[in-house]
């Protein structure tokens, strides 16, 4: 929300009060609380009215402190509230004439006595701060805001905020967190996140689930401000320094990914959408699947395999399905796994319509009346996921499909829920308009969990907030079937990751439309180079030879690419899971120090060490950036060497991937699958080792992970690799070799 009009005015009806100076400072068993009158104190007359701001310091674990403001503090507690992970109170304190100051780790938050100042110091730096007329109490016609405005750089640049789909660099942009079904090219998003790290060592997270407005260098260029309507909020500065270490200590508090199962990393099949398909189309579709020589590790069905009108009623619609108990155990016999479309919504029509009604499961209007419409479903209601009971009502009729056969749900939706409803627990409904797809995720993950075990569950979703990352996978949402689409599909996703989600997919072609066939098959390369791979449309279907035999070509080789790359996938999977930082990586997160990554959109890191350039463009020309050092050429072997930008031009069975300067990249010895022994095999390609600094890759095993450390040495012109503690069987490829084939124990390659 703006309240300035322009540096010296305020808009019309916009009344601010800011802290003036610090009248007193005392301890309290988390840290420091101030107290901050808007209004200078000369004597004590001055204190007998206006408004005092009360600003506690807090530190729920180290390199994190919190800013809680407070004015009334007399308002009833309101859930929701973000699940939040605290490792304990951390913080010292200390305090003098001039400053009180909080520290936690590395990092300091100092607050001048007079006049009013804050400042977030480490390593004897100044991170960021907020001083005079920053942060506030602001009266507006509509009620009061909190305000705050943290001062940027010359040259600072602001990421994540959720799934965002202009520019990645947020600077210039408002953004309000509200959840939208609004597709992938406006300002709404699916997916909002009151958090944003910057390439100046810092992040923020603002702890409040309802909406919370962002200007990010835009009412004043010079700083990002974010308020919420109310008497309180409380922010969390988060010191890395590095873009990674700021997602692993903001992930580390809000939920860290779960690992999604292997198989789940495979080619993803889907009827799509409004389209005609029963049981013969299935089977013709996986068939020709197999025909060809495309590997598949997931069928879907979304809508209709529920009768028209009636979702959901989780029912097979017995017109096209009659036999589904035999149809997914005819799947499931062919290697497949199945999923299938759900929402948080109950048609009318639906059967259970009356049971969740009859016993108050759904929203209601204030009155008592099920909240009703029909935009989506004639007469839906939504499910009331505060209630407990409803929760287990819920997961119950989703238990009855995995007893059926079925191996995990697409939770689509989530989004549209209303405000003029009450909830059982009492839940504010404005905060619960974008906390409600945590509780809708949580119920369904923690369903498969249960069932399925911790790591063989998945979910597909499309909605999320702060701790939904903790119920992996997400995708993209309604895109279109235009390369401007697919460019904005990447920087969604580049935001997404850059919010402490860690794993990311999108509809490959896109949603909406048919693409040219040109366009599916520059598509393929960036869907199967993405850490989940998703085959779905709306109006039509997205089997390869629907375009033309090329595009089944290409599907084949990046299909059976992406299952020798899952050794080195997988690992990133973890590291994800482990640490945080996600699978797929602006150039930002994996290289800060240069300034020529800091607005670059069109490419991203594959975990640490895969450099990938989608190819947008029908003439196949693409321009990308290579850092410095020498990189090589994964699917041709030749070389180039950055810092440089570099335009080429690619075939569409083609695209720029690139392979770190000093990476070992193990590759696995199948291609038809992506859950298999990655050791057995496994042929590990050495890059470019710098002399005498040793190197570890992590071969992950069905028995346990086995690291294997590779060291060069040069002498003249003979080049030495050295690896200790390799798996059983396992080949390594060191460029200008062949590779060498070796049993346990070391091994060394003479170039």
């Amino acid at each position: 929300m703006k309240f300035t009009d322009g540096h010296w005015l305020m808009r019309t009806g916009v009344t601010p009060a800011y802290p003036v100076e610090v009248l007193d400072v005392a301890d309290t068993p988390e840290g420091l609380r101030i107290l901050a009158p808007t209004y200078a104190v000369r004597n004590r007359r001055d204190l007998q009215s206006g408004a005092v701001l009360t600003v506690d310091l807090t530190s729920p674990m180290p390199d994190v402190v919190g800013v809680r403001v407070t004015h009334h503090a007399g308002g009833a507690t309101k859930s929701p509230r973000f699940e939040l992970f605290p490792s304990g109170p951390q913080a010292t304190t200390s305090v003098d004439d001039r400053t009180a100051t909080l520290t936690s780790g590395a990092l300091s938050v100092r607050v001048h006595r007079n006049p009013w100042r804050l400042e977030f110091v480490a390593a004897g730096r100044v991170l960021t701060s907020s001083g005079e007329h920053d942060l506030g109490l602001m009266s507006t016609p509509d009620g009061p805001h909190v305000r705050e405005r943290l001062n940027l750089g010359v040259g600072d640049a602001v990421y994540g905020m959720g799934e965002r789909f202009g520019p990645i660099a947020r600077n210039g942009q408002v953004v309000d967190i509200w959840n939208a079904d609004g597709g992938t090219s406006s300002e709404q998003a699916y997916k909002n996140v009151p958090f944003f790290l910057t390439n100046a060592g810092y992040g923020v997270f603002v702890n409040h689930p309802g909406p919370v407005s962002f200007e990010v260098g835009s009412e004043d260029v010079s700083k990002v401000q974010f308020s919420i309507e109310g008497q309180t909020m409380q922010y969390f500065v988060i010191h890395g320094p590095t873009p990674k270490e700021i997602l692993a200590k903001y992930t580390a508090l809000t939920g860290r990914p779960a690992l999604p199962p292997a198989w789940s990393f495979g080619l993803w099949l889907s009827t799509s959408f409004n389209t005609d398909y029963d049981e013969a189309t299935v089977t013709s579709f996986i068939e020709g699947m197999a025909e060809r020589d495309l590997p598949l590790s997931v069928f879907h069905f979304d809508c209709f395999w529920m009768r028209e009108l009636s979702w959901c009623d989780f029912e097979w619609d017995p017109k096209t399905f009659p036999d589904p108990r035999g149809m997914l155990a005819r799947l499931k016999a062919r290697g497949l796994k199945v999923c299938v479309w759900i929402n948080p919504y109950v048609a009318q029509r639906s059967v259970l319509f009356e049971e969740g009604r009859a016993r108050g499961y759904f929203l209601k209007r204030p009155g008592g009346d099920v909240w009703q419409w029909d935009l989506w479903q004639p007469g839906q209601a939504v499910v009331d996921f505060s209630n407990p009971e409803a929760r287990e009502w819920y997961a119950a009729k989703l238990d009855a499909l995995l007893d059926m056969g079925v191996d995990c749900f697409k939770s689509d939706f989530g989004e549209r829920i209303p405000t003029d409803v009450e909830y059982f627990d009492g839940s504010d409904p404005v905060d619960m308009h974008n906390y409600y797809t945590y509780l809708y995720n949580k119920t369904v993950f923690d369903l498969l969990r249960k069932r399925r075990g911790e790591r063989d569950a998945v979910v597909f979703a499309r909605s999320a907030t702060v701790g939904t990352q903790q119920f992996p996978v997400h995708w993209g949402g309604d895109n279109l079937s235009t390369p401007q689409s697919m460019a904005e599909s990447l920087r969604g996703g580049l935001s997404l990751t850059m919010s402490g989600f860690g794993y990311w997919s999108h509809d490959i072609g896109g949603f909406e439309g048919t693409p040219e066939a040109w366009l599916f098959k520059r598509w393929i390369a960036f869907g199967l180079l993405s850490s989940h791979s998703r085959l779905h449309a709306n109006y039509s279907y997205r089997v390869p030879w629907a375009f033309d035999e090329e595009a089944v070509d290409v599907l084949r080789r990046f299909t059976k690419l992406k299952a020798t790359l899952m050794p080195y996938l997988y690992q990133a999977a973890r590291t994800a899971h482990l640490t945080g930082v996600p699978m797929m990586r602006a150039m930002v997160v994996e290289f800060p120090d240069d300034p020529a990554c800091t607005h670059l959109d069109r490419q991203y890191m594959l975990g640490p060490d895969l450099l990938v350039a989608p190819v947008f463009r029908e003439d196949g020309v693409v321009d990308y950036y290579v850092p410095a050092g020498e990189w090589t050429r994964f699917l041709t072997g030749g070389t180039v060497t950055g810092p440089r930008w570099v335009r080429e031009t690619h075939d569409v069975d083609s695209v720029p991937l690139l392979v770190r300067p000093g990476a070992v990249l193990p590759v696995g010895a199948v291609d038809d699958r992506p859950d298999y022994d990655y050791a057995d095999g496994v042929t590990l390609h050495v890059y470019g080792l710098a002399d005498g600094s040793p190197v570890t890759t992590v071969v992950p095993t069905v028995s346990g992970d086995v690291a294997v450390t590779f060291t060069t040495t040069r002498r003249g012109a003979v080049v030495e690799v050295v690896a200790d503690q390799p798996p059983a069987r396992w080949r390594v490829a060191v460029a200008g070799a062949e590779p060498v084939d070796a049993e346990e124990g070391s091994l060394t390659v003479r170039l």
